[in-house]
């Protein structure tokens, strides 16, 4: 696949208040082609809400491909680039042997993960990089929301 080939996701959760009414967004690019996913929940946190973003955008890729997530959630980018091994090694434990927290949005998003081959991207949120900013409207477009909406 070449490199133009690749999709670009860029992901966002917001909450307001943590815990508190929360939003997720997603933009999929394929060149021209673009998708955008958001949703809320009623409840929850801003991390599991920077998760769900990530799943949801990845369950709606219908074949497995080459990707780069974009994310603004340190949590995200290093939760699936240095801590999963460990915690799955571990019984879904930390380092300091209690339990992972979101392991229940954990588990899917490895296995979601596991379908494709992704170069994970942190980027500096709210610094004008388009599609984060687009996806930081979408979460926040979200909350306001209950379920899951794509145009």
């Amino acid at each position: 696949m070449k490199d133009t080939e690749k999709i670009d996701i860029y992901t966002d959760g917001a909450c307001k208040g943590n815990p508190g009414p929360g939003g997720w967004g997603a933009l999929l690019v394929l060149g021209a082609r673009k998708k955008e996913l958001w949703g809320g929940e009623a409840q929850t946190t801003n991390n599991r809400m920077e998760l769900v973003a990530v799943i949801r955008a990845l369950a709606a890729l219908k074949r497995p491909a080459s990707l780069r997530v974009h994310t603004d959630s340190r949590y995200v980018q290093q939760g699936i680039s240095a801590w999963l091994a460990g915690w799955k090694k571990n019984g879904w434990k930390t380092a300091a042997r209690t339990p992972v927290k979101n392991v229940d949005l954990w588990q899917q998003l490895d296995a979601l993960a596991a379908a494709h081959t992704i170069e994970w991207i942190w980027v500096k949120g709210h610094a004008g990089h388009p599609g984060n900013e687009r996806a930081d409207q979408l979460a926040n477009q979200g909350i306001h929301t209950t379920g899951e909406s794509t145009p």
